[in-house]
């Protein structure tokens, strides 16, 4: 490719192919963080201290989902909607820098999700090279660990916009009581889990085996206090579990691509 800016989040997708990236071409690799409202602080925080820790050249540019048309109302498009504001972003640091390609974190499993960013990514000449090299979740997961990325183990996660069923009004403090109310699971041991914000009703999603420890007399309490202090009227814990994309529609809603961004 010669040179690219990659769309780095700071999860397991992106870190490894800013990390190949960085290893193969050098200052030709440019990383671009997306900072906004629906990006999680300590999403952020971590994304840029693993891109210092790896020593990869990196810059952060600013997005405002919340002020484009059509993103506020979250239509199931809604995630095509984003990555074009963020590639167009990432299109003007390449420019800026001289850099040939845009790259984001993409694999092929994600093929086969409900994905619509990847849409956006068609239409806007974007390259995904651990979909190129054939690499699915595991791969990455197991080259990561290979060469030591701290990232080979991390939880997926996903801008906080993807907890709100579609049709649902997105605002700047709905979002951050989602954030809050997440922030507290994992600061009690929850790693993989969702808050989904149904109006007045938050759904928790953890792991099913963690569902017992949930409702422990005492973690239950203080769960159901801190997210009701924020807002919600009642608190529900799904006894599915946890699972990615829970809120995307059914193969028979969904568009003809049926694809989106990266780690829902």
């Amino acid at each position: 490719m010669g040179s690219a800016a990659i769309a780095y989040s700071g999860g397991v997708d992106s870190t490894l192919l800013l990390k190949v990236a960085r290893d193969c071409l050098g200052d030709r690799a440019l990383g671009v963080i997306g900072r906004s409202k629906t990006m999680p602080r300590r999403e952020y925080e971590f994304a840029v201290r693993t891109a210092e820790l790896m020593g990869a050249e990196f810059e952060v540019v600013d997005t405002c989902e919340l002020d484009l048309p059509g993103f506020v109302s979250n239509p199931p498009d809604r995630c095509r909607i984003c990555k074009k504001e963020l590639f167009g972003k990432l299109r003007d640091a390449a420019d800026r820098e001289g850099l040939t390609w845009v790259a984001d974190g993409s694999n092929l499993d994600d093929r086969s999700d409900y994905r619509p960013g990847l849409q956006a990514a068609k239409e806007m000449g974007v390259r995904s090279p651990l979909a190129e090299a054939g690499f699915t979740k595991e791969d990455v997961r197991a080259l990561s660990r290979a060469i030591g990325l701290p990232t080979w183990d991390k939880p997926s996660k996903a801008c906080l916009s993807s907890r709100f069923p579609f049709g649902t009004e997105i605002t700047a403090e709905k979002l951050a009581a989602v954030e809050e109310a997440e922030n507290f699971l994992e600061d009690r041991g929850f790693k993989q889990m969702r808050v989904r914000h149904h109006g007045d009703i938050a759904r928790v999603e953890v792991e099913p085996a963690e569902i017992h420890r949930l409702l422990h007399s005492g973690i239950r309490e203080k769960v159901v206090s801190k997210i009701k202090s924020l807002g919600f009227r009642y608190v529900t814990v799904d006894l599915a579990g946890y699972a990615s994309g829970s809120l995307n529609p059914e193969p028979s809603e969904s568009d003809e691509d049926g694809s989106a961004g990266d780690d829902p």
